[in-house]
Formats: C-alpha cells, sequence, structure tokens
C-alpha cells in the first residue's frame, strides 16, 4: 500500500515554495553585529600572540579566511605570516561588553603594507597579490547573509603619511564603502598615526590633523587617539599591550557615534 506524500512534501514540490525557503533561511539575524576592519599592517596587527590571545568570548566571532565563522582569537587576520595581536580582538569585547543582548561578527580585511591608493575596486596590492577592496567586497557581502553591518574601523597611512591629498581620499573611500555596503550612514572611525621615529614627526603630526578634522565634514565619522601607545621594537608596528588599548579606544568612538 502506497503512502500519501505529506503537505510539506507537496509543498516543496513547488518551485516557489522552495526558493522562498532558501531565501527566509538565510535572513540575517539584527542581533549579529558586523564590524569590518580594514587598513595596513597596524590593523591587521604584529603584536605577540599571548595567553589572552586565545580568551575566547562566545559572543564575538570572526569570519575566517575560508568565510565560516567561529570564536575570534588572535591572529584574526591572514594577509602576511608576521600577523599577530592587533586591535580587532579588543575592539570586538568592549562592543560585546557594551551590547550584552548581542553576538559581534568581526571581518577582518586589513592588508600590511598597503597604501590607500589600492583601497579602490580592481586595483591589486602587488606584494601580497591582493586585490584590497574587491577581497573586502567579498568577504563583507558573504558576512551579511549572517548579520548586520554596524560599524567600520580603520587603520592606515604609514605608507602615505606625506601624501597631500589623503583627506580627499579617505573621504572618497568612505563614499564608496557605504555606496557599495548600501549603507548611507554607517558609522565610520579612522585612527591617528603614531610617531617612532623623529624623521617622520612633522608629516606625523600633519597627517593626525588631516584624518581628525575629517570629523567636521564626513557624517558619522570619528578618529580614534593613539597618544601614549609604544611600538614592540621595531619603530613601526603597536606592541600587544599598545594593540588592545587601541581597540578598546576605537570601540569607545564607535559606541559614541552609535548613541548619536
Amino acid at each position: 500500500m502506497k503512502s500519501c506524500p505529506t503537505l510539506l512534501t507537496l509543498l516543496c514540490a513547488m518551485p516557489f515554495f522552495c526558493v522562498l525557503s532558501q531565501v527566509q533561511s538565510q535572513t540575517p539575524d539584527p542581533n549579529f553585529h558586523l564590524y569590518l576592519l580594514i587598513g595596513q599592517s597596524n590593523m591587521a596587527g604584529r603584536g605577540t600572540v599571548d595567553a589572552e590571545s586565545k580568551n575566547a568570548d562566545p559572543r564575538v566571532q570572526m569570519l575566517t579566511k575560508d568565510l565560516t565563522w567561529k570564536a575570534a582569537i588572535d591572529p584574526l587576520h591572514f594577509d602576511k605570516s608576521a600577523a599577530g595581536v592587533g586591535p580587532g580582538l579588543a575592539f570586538g569585547k568592549r562592543m560585546a561588553e557594551a551590547n550584552p543582548k548581542v553576538r559581534i561578527g568581526l571581518v577582518p580585511c586589513a592588508v600590511g603594507g598597503t597604501s590607500i591608493k589600492v583601497w579602490v575596486p580592481g586595483a591589486e596590492d602587488k606584494i601580497t597579490r591582493t586585490h584590497p577592496y574587491d577581497d573586502m567586497l567579498r568577504r563583507i557581502h558573504e558576512a551579511q547573509k549572517s548579520g548586520v553591518l554596524k560599524g567600520i574601523i580603520w587603520h592606515q597611512g604609514e605608507a602615505d603619511r606625506g601624501a597631500s591629498t589623503y583627506g580627499q581620499s579617505l573621504t572618497s573611500l568612505i563614499e564608496l564603502l557605504r555606496r557599495d555596503l548600501n549603507t548611507s550612514d554607517v558609522p565610520f572611525v579612522a585612527g591617528e598615526l603614531s610617531s617612532f621615529n623623529t624623521n617622520n614627526q612633522a608629516s606625523t603630526k600633519k597627517f593626525n590633523a588631516v584624518v581628525q578634522g575629517l570629523a567636521k565634514s564626513v557624517k558619522n565619522y570619528a578618529c580614534a587617539s593613539v597618544e601614549g601607545l609604544d611600538h614592540r621594537g621595531d619603530h613601526l608596528h603597536y606592541n600587544t599591550e599598545s594593540a588592545r588599548i587601541l581597540g578598546r579606544r576605537y570601540a569607545e568612538k564607535m559606541i559614541e557615534l552609535q548613541k548619536n
């Protein structure tokens, strides 16, 4: 005796129902807050990995190189073999602390050594043979299937410290990101540069004045201070402790923007 097909079986035989079911299953979780981490090596992190680096918070997730989610630990990034502790994990944990009812999803996309000139569609970083902007879009679009973009943090400029047009370039990048990510007002926090070398103190001061000043012309924008931070011994990259301090400073600025 043949069994009668169930209602669910009959419905799934209908193409429209099956497509609708797939769409519904991919609906982003509004309580999964995504943050995009972009820039160069001091965002990717070059601090020494330690025991705290592996102290995961189950509410803070990271998008891995192969586009899967897992509990966030250092190193978040994978741009180069030197990737270590950066500001991202401390940032994520502080955001989770400030929002106890949500999960945090970190989307690491920084590439060490990159100029802002390669953070545009189609541009290639010759050293890593990557396309920073295009690769970032692919990763964040994948992440957006799971959650909702709530902010972007950017630390870059060592490669462009003396560029007279940096303010214009960063403004254009922010506009481009907001357009391509379909969000006109996503909060954006940039970071100052530290001057560990006496030869670039003047250019660093000018650079920081530019990134600070964009708060007057770019909406939902803030700048994180690097005052008092120290390097790991190479006069360029933040040590582990300083990277974490910077991450918390990014978070405080992001929280301020989200309150507005």
